[in-house]
């Protein structure tokens, strides 16, 4: 069994936010582009629903090992282990990532909001970081960086925990809430959410929108104006579907853009854009 037989056939155009969008300099794109494939291949293992824990551990390892140099048998992590070298980068981020798909094989629940920000910090951070490595900005952007990855991340746990329950018995809704308010994990396997599920995931959704509070000035400390322009339609993006998270059921309202609905959040976002390009700059 090899990393592609596990594909799932999904690309950067089916994300929630952009990847290496018209946004950003023809030059970035392709290295940013073999990053999100690797993390792709990595995440489809993990995700199987057929797969064995071993099985996807064996995979992941392998596209460690071909990383590192030490085998050439995961095609993603021989694209990606070549871009590195070509920008001469170190495989830091994308063995953080791998970190967190391994997690993911064993570990199907999440204890507290700190087991989730530990999670994040593996799963999500490092994509962010990454990016930001390829345009050479400063490591003082992580913070506001790892503040907005951890964002999107929960926001994506909130939107798919119906799904992530069902299909991979996999909750990353934090054990302790669920158990304060007398549930169990088979509450997401529900048409709807009862009140005390309801209470959690608004709850969850006010941690994130802090989140995006700590990611705000994220855009104006970007010195490159074009990937700071994606960060904001990014932020903006984030930002509205939290909101939706406080007054829709992810069990069974769709939180989810639609195409439709892009164009007035472009907009929005360059106002975003343009405001944090006129803030005053940090010094060092």
């Amino acid at each position: 069994m090899k990393a592609d037989d596990l594909a799932s056939g999904k690309d950067y155009k089916d994300e929630n936010f952009p990847v290496a969008s018209v946004l950003l300099a023809r030059k970035h794109r392709p290295p940013i582009l073999a990053f999100y494939n690797f993390a792709r291949a990595a995440d489809d293992v993990a995700d199987h629903p057929t797969a064995t824990a071993n099985e996807k551990l064996k995979l992941l390892d392998e596209m460690d090992r071909t990383l590192m140099g030490e085998l050439d048998v995961s095609h993603d992590a021989l694209a990606l282990r070549l871009v590195l070298e070509k920008h001469q980068m170190s495989p830091q981020h994308a063995l953080m990532l791998l970190e967190a798909f391994r997690r993911d094989c064993t570990k199907l629940r999440t204890a507290d909001w700190n087991d989730l920000m530990d999670y994040c910090r593996y799963s999500a951070m490092p994509v962010g970081r990454f990016v930001l490595d390829v345009h050479g900005e400063s490591r003082d952007t992580w913070p506001a960086n790892d503040a907005l990855c951890a964002a999107l991340q929960v926001i994506n746990h909130l939107q798919d925990c119906a799904k992530d329950y069902r299909e991979l018995n996999r909750v990353y809704i934090p054990l302790d809430l669920l158990e304060r308010a007398s549930l169990s994990a088979d509450v997401l396997a529900e048409a709807k959410s009862p009140p005390a599920l309801r209470d959690i995931l608004t709850a969850l959704a006010r941690r994130t929108q802090e989140l995006l509070a700590e990611a705000k000035p994220f855009a104006g400390q970007i010195r490159n104006r074009r990937l700071s322009l994606e960060v904001s339609v990014i932020q903006t993006l984030a930002e509205d579907l939290t909101r939706r998270l406080l007054i829709r059921d992810p069990l069974c309202d769709r939180v989810h853009h639609r195409k439709s609905e892009m164009p007035g959040l472009f907009i929005r976002a360059i106002g975003h854009f343009a405001g944090s390009r006129l803030r005053p700059k940090r010094t060092s």
